[in-house]
């Protein structure tokens, strides 16, 4: 399997692709990785150093890779965070031209915008941007539950309403739907979900809630749900398979004391998953 990644990229820590990537190759995916910024560090630390790529460079780069002839041989266009609103049209560009190459390849976006703690913390113009031209060129989205309510202007809270959400996602264009983070008022205290929809039905997955913030870990989540849908063709399996990888890498980080995700130290777990959760089917 081959990914083109456009994500952004940082020397420290892990985010975008520098938390995508590693995660992708452990489990034996060809990752392409095209950066849209190239920073010291993430964002959330308040002070960076490095350059935003501007959308023509980012064009270039992916123009580079299209004249060596592998657009044919990619079966994932992958995109998350988008610092700038020109990074959209390089992304639906790139994203028909290799559709061209390849009629089979998908294209996986994260819709990274904000969550229900701290609200959007993307430009004003993003989220727009995402929910009217990005999204609906997408086959599969992996938003959290807060993003998935913007961007179906619905306020999905316990399961049914969440399933209604992600119909209407659906309906807006990508076939599978993966939210993240669903916190419905009737789980068990302690706990938090994650849900996957395709043609074929739903499912819904129950984790251990791990108290912390971990930047990046979306990014992890995006790439690996992808990889392992696009390899199986099974929601299910790729949601229990993203689900034991993500909840231990979690569980290690929580566990070190750090602040950015322990993806090296961690790398068993997604070459040989434990699949220690059940995956129920809810629909």
């Amino acid at each position: 399997m081959k990914v083109l990644s456009i994500q952004s990229a940082v020397a420290y820590g892990h985010v975008g692709n520098s938390a995508a990537v590693f995660p992708l190759q452990r489990i034996g995916v060809e990752v392409m990785p095209v950066y849209t910024v190239n920073f010291s560090n993430h964002t959330g630390y308040g002070a960076w150093r490095g350059p935003m790529i501007s959308p023509d460079e980012v064009s270039a780069v992916i123009a580079g890779v299209e004249e060596r002839g592998v657009f044919p041989q990619i079966d994932v266009v992958l995109s998350g965070y988008q610092g700038g609103e020109g990074i959209a049209d390089v992304i639906l560009d790139t994203v028909a031209r290799v559709k061209a190459a390849n009629p089979d390849a998908v294209y996986a976006c994260d819709p990274v915008m904000g969550n229900a703690t701290s609200g959007c913390f993307v430009a004003p113009a993003i989220p727009i941007l995402l929910r009217d031209r990005v999204v609906p060129a997408a086959d599969i989205i992996t938003p959290n539950q807060f993003e998935l309510g913007f961007l179906t202007e619905t306020e999905p809270t316990d399961l049914d309403s969440t399933l209604a959400s992600v119909d209407a996602a659906r309906a807006m264009g990508p076939r599978t739907v993966l939210v993240t983070s669903v916190q419905r008022p009737d789980r068990p205290a302690g706990t938090i979900e994650m849900l996957a929809v395709d043609d074929d039905g739903a499912w819904i997955v129950r984790t251990p809630h791990i108290p912390m913030k971990a930047n990046g870990s979306g990014d992890v989540t995006a790439a690996l749900f992808t990889a392992h849908y696009r390899r199986t063709a099974s929601a299910a399996e790729a949601l229990a398979r993203t689900t034991s990888s993500v909840f231990d890498l979690l569980t290690r980080t929580h566990a070190s004391g750090q602040r950015e995700l322990q993806l090296v130290e961690s790398q068993e777990s997604y070459a040989h998953p434990r699949m220690q959760f059940t995956v129920e089917q809810v629909r």
